[in-house]
């Protein structure tokens, strides 16, 4: 039976917090903590932990459970079984790569806040129908880009977006200038050679750059 809690934070309040949510993949629960604890120190505490390995739920816990100062997500939820999977290991957030109703009720049902992903004007519709107003736009470039962004200020003119897929410091900024978006999603923020290598100091120092990124 679902569990039901009041979110402890809203989804603009995560899309608000930084300019950047890290979308981080990890193959080693060792690296979770001193991963986390570099990019909070860098101040980056929304932290997108992709359900894409074997080990991302134990390192979701691993992060909830030793970085005060991290807010755990899970990225890449598709169904209401990842999100329960999720609240579970201690993630306060969700991210999906698109959106149906069930995944949206069960982030629901498990105090989940959720950023639907959406790439057409339906999908956006649809989430809208369901009461989310702060969508994930993915995969961003693919997709059109800061140009589709522009498009759809008009008819969703109450929308907040946080483009993901194709964002790299190079153009992030061209999408953090819109007015209709609140963040962009990265996963330039921590390269795998950086984790191979354990060079915490260097996912510090880029956090700290995407962190003074201008909105």
């Amino acid at each position: 039976m679902a569990v039901t809690t009041t979110p402890m934070l809203t989804a603009l309040q995560v899309m608000q917090d930084a300019p950047v949510i890290p979308v981080i993949v990890l193959n080693d629960v060792a690296h979770a903590v001193p991963m986390a604890r570099a990019l909070v120190a860098g101040g980056i505490r929304m932290l997108e932990v992709t359900l894409r390995t074997p080990q991302a739920l134990a390192c979701m816990e691993a992060i909830a459970k030793e970085v005060p100062g991290a807010v755990v997500g899970a990225g890449t939820v598709r169904s209401p079984a990842d999100a329960a999977a999720a609240a579970k290991a201690g993630a306060q957030f969700a991210v999906s790569p698109g959106y149906t109703r069930a995944v949206g009720q069960a982030c629901r049902d498990h105090g989940l806040s959720l950023l639907p992903g959406v790439a057409t004007g339906s999908d956006i519709m649809m989430a809208q129908e369901d009461g989310y107003t702060e969508l994930k736009f993915f995969p961003a470039m693919q997709a059109g880009g800061p140009a589709m962004l522009k498009a759809w200020s008009g008819p969703f003119f109450d929308v907040k977006f946080c483009p993901t897929g194709g964002v790299t410091p190079a153009n992030a900024l061209d999408f953090l200038s819109l007015t209709n978006v609140a963040c962009v999603g990265g996963s330039w923020l921590v390269p795998a050679d950086a984790l191979a290598q354990g060079d915490w100091r260097r996912l510090e120092s880029m956090a700290r750059e995407a962190s003074h990124l201008s909105r």
